[in-house]
């Protein structure tokens, strides 16, 4: 059974100044050390909270590589949830589940005119490795069963109904274009479905 392992205080964001609550969970069975990140005490009130399940993305959440969006979206979010409050769900499952040092290589494939999932598959990879039971477990470990979920990701949705969570609404994030991730992008939204609000 997934419960809270772990509650402490912080403050997140680009300037360190939103104040929030980092939490570790028991019972996870797949080893990995998933976090929630809940800011205004979102889990103990009565409105259906927002909810966003970040997958763990070193390039683009620490360096902010021109490769991808995942830096901007959780920046996005962060400056959300910290106006409105929610929850963060961290998850670590780097390169959509085919781990950091695998993405490395499939960015030298993408450098060779591979799409993001033409190279995964090359690699002897699935499209999107990612598993998001035991992000509904984890939510279901805070008591939340009704969400609105920010994520532009079909798979997110499916797969957390699947799981037991009801979806109240599903709130977009901006397409964060910058020099390098345009294809990324459009791929993204052409092969994965992905459903993007540019400005």
């Amino acid at each position: 059974m997934v419960n809270i392992r772990a509650r402490v205080p912080f403050k997140v964001g680009q300037k360190s100044n939103i104040p929030a609550d980092l939490l570790s969970f028991n019972g996870l069975e797949s080893g990995k050390e998933h976090v929630a990140v809940i800011f205004q005490a979102a889990d103990t009130k009565p409105a259906v909270p927002l909810v966003r399940m970040h997958s763990e993305c070193l390039t683009g959440d620490v360096f902010h590589s021109s490769r991808c969006d995942c830096g901007e979206q959780l920046d996005e979010t962060i400056e959300k949830m910290g106006e409105m409050g929610g929850v963060i769900l961290y998850l670590r499952q780097e390169g959509r589940g085919i781990g950091l040092y695998n993405k490395i290589d499939a960015y030298e494939l993408q450098s060779k005119g591979m799409n993001t999932y033409e190279a995964n598959n090359h690699l002897g990879f699935g499209d999107d490795l990612r598993d998001f039971t035991e992000a509904a477990l984890m939510l279901k470990a805070l008591g939340l069963n009704e969400i609105r979920l920010v994520t532009n990701n079909p798979k997110k949705i499916r797969e957390l109904e699947e799981n037991g969570i009801i979806i109240t609404e599903v709130v977009g994030t901006k397409a964060h274009v910058k020099d390098g991730n345009e294809s990324y992008l459009k791929t993204k939204a052409s092969h994965g479905k992905h459903r993007f609000h540019f400005d």
